[in-house]
Formats: C-alpha cells, structure tokens, sequence
C-alpha cells in the first residue's frame, strides 16, 4: 500500500502531498519539497522524527457507482 505524508500536518497551510511505495521515497521527495517551497535545506534527526511520524497509509476510498 502506498504511504502518503501531508506538509500540512508538518508545516501548516500548505498543501503538499508526498507520495511513495515506501518511507525513504516520500522522505526523498518530500526532503525536495522543504528545500524548494521553505528554504529548509538540512534536516535534523529531530525534524526527520517528526517526518516519519507524520507518514500514513494512503486510504483511497471507492465512490459507489450508480446501479441500473
């Protein structure tokens, strides 16, 4: 299942998705995302705590089609 972490939770008002099949690939782009949109360009083992914390499975919910 794909994992999904939300700057918003992190850093709020801003609304980002980092998306990947695993921790380390929404860590990288995520670790993008902070230098490009914050200025943020090192990341210290307490904010990266916080990072991976704010890392969930990504739920997909399923509409119900109309029935004929």
């Amino acid at each position: 299942m794909a994992k999904v972490l939300h700057c918003n939770d992190l850093v709020p008002g801003c609304r980002f998705e980092a998306r990947g099949i695993c921790e380390e690939e929404v860590i990288a782009e995520f670790a993008n995302h902070l230098a490009e949109a914050h200025k943020l360009f090192e990341i210290s083992d307490q904010v990266l705590a916080m990072i991976s914390k704010a890392i969930h499975e990504e739920v997909r919910v399923r509409s119900r089609g109309a029935r004929a």
